[in-house]
């Protein structure tokens, strides 16, 4: 997926055109969900263009803090984007925003320093039950801002 702030309409659609032919080539497949990790703002355009692409969803990670904020009071973290629909466009794409931005759930954010999930019961670092237990925490946390229990990760 583009990033957002790239404002030439042209670069976007070659963009994903030359991304949907790898993918088509490679995997045999069209993509018809979008991710975007790290999008500094959202468009009207963006949303009809991935509709119109044939998306039949789009997620994203970075939301204005105060839009978020709201959105998440009123679980409103997703919702059908009708872009333009003052022109009475029947255009419109599934749009998820994503919990914790980068990543998700944010527990399990394992890097060097952090403990790894020891799944044996029998070894003394055996850890596999907090790990659960941060697991639920999250989705118990997160559950608060969506309409319903199905949640991306």
């Amino acid at each position: 997926m583009h990033d957002e702030a790239c404002p030439i309409y042209e670069d976007m659609i070659n963009n994903h055109m030359i991304g949907h032919e790898f993918i088509t080539k490679n995997f045999g497949v069209k993509p018809r969900i979008g991710w975007q990790i790290d999008p500094f703002g959202h468009s009207n355009t963006n949303a009809r263009f991935f509709a119109e692409m044939g998306f039949d969803a789009w997620f994203f990670g970075r939301m204005d803090w105060m839009d978020d904020t709201v959105r998440e009071e009123k679980k409103e973290m997703e919702f059908i984007w009708f872009p333009n629909k003052d022109r009475l466009s029947d255009v419109n794409i599934f749009t998820h925003k994503m919990w914790n931005d980068y990543y998700s759930p944010e527990t399990f954010e394992l890097s060097e320093n952090s403990d790894n999930i020891i799944l044996n019961k029998k070894s003394v670092s055996f850890n596999a039950e907090k790990w659960a237990q941060k697991l639920i925490k999250d989705m118990e946390d997160r559950k608060k801002a969506y309409l319903h229990d199905e949640m991306f990760i």
